[in-house]
């Protein structure tokens, strides 16, 4: 995912996208805990990245409003 396609996204969207990438990080885990091997495993670390691009953007627009008051 890619920093446009995330500033393209409406709210609503970058949430439910947010908690699908959260449940797929949570399942990736189990079976890295559980000793199974993954079909890939720099899915991890891809799905990590995405989390993160997307809660910086969600707290960038509450940043400036804050600065311009």
């Amino acid at each position: 995912m890619k920093k446009h396609e995330i500033k393209q996204m409406n709210k609503e969207k970058l949430d439910s996208t947010l908690i699908e990438l959260k449940k797929d990080l949570m399942k990736l885990q189990s079976q890295l805990s559980t000793g199974t091997n993954l079909e890939s495993p720099g899915k991890v670390r891809q799905i990590k990245k995405n989390i993160a691009r997307i809660l910086t953007y969600k707290k960038i627009p509450r940043e400036e409003k804050t600065k311009t008051k």
